[in-house]
């Protein structure tokens, strides 16, 4: 991730807590993780709406908004996806109390 300022791994970081702690017993991951996909469309679509000025201009410009966001989704996913497969046994196998 080369294109980001001081702050960006804090503010994803505080996101990923909040997440951990809404899971429980009904809040399972896949349902935490459906909620969080869900509130990053919304925030997106709010940004995007931000940048133009009625409806018409955002409403030409969807199919290349969507696609610059899957893309840069799919970067980061790979990304991470390629992290855990190098230190899945860190990161997944329990830590010994010791």
């Amino acid at each position: 991730m080369s294109n980001t300022d001081d702050d960006f791994f804090s503010r994803a970081d505080a996101h990923i807590h909040l997440s951990n702690d809404q899971m429980s017993e009904t809040a399972t991951r896949g349902k935490v993780s459906a909620s969080m996909m869900y509130a990053t469309a919304r925030f997106n679509a709010w940004v995007t709406a931000c940048g133009w000025k009625n409806a018409e201009e955002m409403a030409a410009a969807k199919d290349d908004t969507v696609a610059y966001f899957v893309a840069e989704y799919q970067k980061m996913l790979e990304e991470n996806l390629s992290d855990y497969i190098t230190h899945f046994d860190d990161y997944m196998r329990p830590r010994s109390q010791g």
